[in-house]
Parts: structure tokens; C-alpha cells; sequence
């Protein structure tokens, strides 16, 4: 008897243990947190740099409090962000080369017009590599007042061929992002043998704006470097902004260690099955946080201090993972 109630005992400490775990994810609005998150990155960028762009990806549910375009807006959180990215409203939502169903197109269409109205600056990413969807891409996104970057490839790991001269192509010079007409969206570069070819075949494009790593592999981007692609083929100047990614880790970042695959700190979550090596975050945790911002080695003081224009905030719309969970 005694060895059964210890044993009834042990399991009703494990069970409590279970509910406070759910009672303490249960308590939080994971939208307000992702939108305090975005701010708090805002504040803390803009401060060291006025002009510093910030740009969240996805997840424009967040500028109202519904999370549709009737709904009422967050200012707060539109008052701290330049632009907002958006994948694949017209094409690749579900699958690359695929037009997106009328119904999640018009859901994420209305959110970004919502965007526009309050001088928020969409930069459309579709994923079509076939001509005539590319260009349908290239068009539609124009007729709403959209900048757009039509990838031919997942990975964003190419400057694509086609169109053979970039759309909207100009040699103005570029100040902040509603001058931009095109951008290119190149965070994976892999494909070229050094820092330096990457660098080469970026500075040879006339893009107004790059989004980029701030890591050739392991290498960080120097400020010199950073200067010289900020300068377009045609000699006029353009925006380099750095791809960060705050709703998930990644066990190829310098931040990372070893140790995190066998003992996880509480904030560190389940592996996206989608993209190896990529792992899901509580957002809202200090010691999370501090590795994006704030402390002398943060990832966002890196980009700071190196002399990127702005940030391109990923994985926006964590705080799904959270709500379906």
C-alpha cells in the first residue's frame, strides 16, 4: 500500500507539472508578444540609428487586433515597422510554381492593402519559376502598389535569369524604401565559391534593394563590403538589408551550442520538420531575446554595427505554431 500511494503521488506531481506547463502558455496573447517583440527590435535599432529599416516577414495579421483587414488597428505596432514582407500571394503558398487559391490570396491581398494605407511598404515575394507566371507575378503586385521579387528558386539561393533585364530597373538613387521598385531576395549563397563571388555577382546587379545574410558560411560580411553593395552596377546608390530570422533558431548560426541538441534551454522548441536545423522558439523569453538584441555579441548589434540599412525580421508568424499548439 505504502509503495502505491508513492507511486499515486509521483504520477499527480508529474500530471501538476504537465498543467502548469499549459496553464503558464495559456496565459499568454502570443500575437501581443510578437508585436511587443517587433517593437521593442524597433526601439532599441532606431535608437542607435534613426534611419534603420525594419522590416517583419509575413504575418500581417498582427496590424489588427482580429487579425483581418476590418479588423481594429494595432498603431503601436504599424508605427514601428517601414515595410512588411509577404510570401507567395499570388504564387507558391502551397506549392512553388502554383498560383495561391483565390481565397488565401485575398486574405493576405487585403491585410497588404491594409499595409499600404498606413504607409507600410510591401515587399511581395512569389515563388514561380515559369516566364509568364513570373511576369503575371511582376504584374499584379505592380498594380497594387506592391515592390516585388518573383524567385525562381526556393532556396533564394539565385540571381534569377529571367526577366534578362530586372523589372522596373532604374538608375535612381535609393534612400528609403518607398523610392524602391524592385529588391532582390538572396539569403542563401551557397552556390558561390567565396565571399567575394557572392559579392561580385550581387554588386554587378542593379537592384534598389538587397535583402541578404549577414554570414558568407561562417563569415560575417565587413562593413567595407556591406558599403560596396550599396552601390548599384549603374553607380547609384541602394538599400542592404539583413535577413534575421527572431521566431525560430538555427543550429548554424555562431549563437548556437552544441549542447542545445541534448539539454534545450526552456525557450528552445520543436525542429521545424520543414527546414532541418531550424528550431521553434518561446519569442517571448528574456534569454531569447537577448541573443536577438541588447547584449554586446546580439545578433541584431552585429548588423548594427556592421552598417546594413535595415533588418528583415523571419518567422513572423510564430505565434501560430503557438495558438495551434
Amino acid at each position: 500500500m505504502k509503495n502505491k500511494t508513492l507511486y499515486l503521488l509521483a504520477f499527480a506531481l508529474i500530471f501538476a507539472s504537465f498543467s502548469c506547463k499549459k496553464d503558464d502558455l495559456s496565459d499568454i496573447d502570443f500575437r501581443q508578444e510578437m508585436r511587443d517583440f517587433v517593437k521593442n527590435i524597433s526601439h532599441y535599432a532606431k535608437t542607435k540609428n534613426p534611419n534603420f529599416i525594419i522590416i517583419p516577414q509575413n504575418g500581417q495579421e498582427l496590424i489588427t487586433k482580429s487579425g483581418e483587414a476590418n479588423g481594429t488597428l494595432q498603431t503601436q505596432y504599424i508605427a514601428a515597422i517601414d515595410a512588411t514582407g509577404r510570401e507567395s500571394m499570388f504564387y507558391g503558398y502551397y506549392k512553388d510554381d502554383e498560383k495561391t487559391p483565390d481565397a488565401d490570396n485575398q486574405h493576405l491581398l487585403d491585410l497588404c492593402l491594409l499595409c499600404e494605407k498606413n504607409n507600410v511598404e510591401v515587399l511581395a515575394t512569389d515563388y514561380c519559376s515559369t516566364k509568364s507566371k513570373m511576369d503575371d507575378s511582376y504584374q499584379k503586385n505592380q498594380e497594387n502598389g506592391f515592390i516585388s521579387f518573383a524567385a525562381d528558386q526556393r532556396e533564394l539561393n539565385n540571381i534569377p535569369n529571367y526577366p534578362s533585364k530586372i523589372y522596373n530597373e532604374n538608375d535612381a538613387n535609393i534612400n528609403n524604401v518607398s523610392q524602391a521598385k524592385n529588391f532582390l531576395y538572396l539569403i542563401n549563397n551557397t552556390q558561390y565559391d567565396s565571399k567575394q563571388d557572392f559579392i561580385d555577382a550581387v554588386a554587378a546587379s542593379n537592384y534598389d534593394l538587397l535583402i541578404i545574410d549577414l554570414f558568407y558560411n561562417e563569415t560575417a560580411f565587413t562593413k567595407s563590403e556591406i558599403e560596396q553593395l550599396k552601390i548599384k552596377n549603374n553607380n547609384a546608390k541602394r538599400l542592404v538589408i539583413c535577413y534575421m530570422s527572431i521566431g525560430e533558431a538555427e543550429d548554424y548560426r555562431y549563437y548556437w551550442k552544441s549542447e542545445w541538441t541534448d539539454d534545450k534551454p526552456n525557450w528552445l522548441d520543436e525542429e521545424n520538420p520543414e527546414w532541418k536545423g531550424n528550431y521553434k522558439v518561446k519569442y517571448w523569453d528574456k534569454e531569447w531575446q537577448n541573443i536577438i538584441y541588447g547584449e554586446k555579441d546580439a545578433y541584431l548589434d552585429r548588423i548594427l554595427n556592421t552598417g546594413f540599412d535595415g533588418v528583415y525580421l523571419d518567422i513572423i508568424d510564430g505565434f501560430e505554431y503557438y495558438e495551434e499548439k
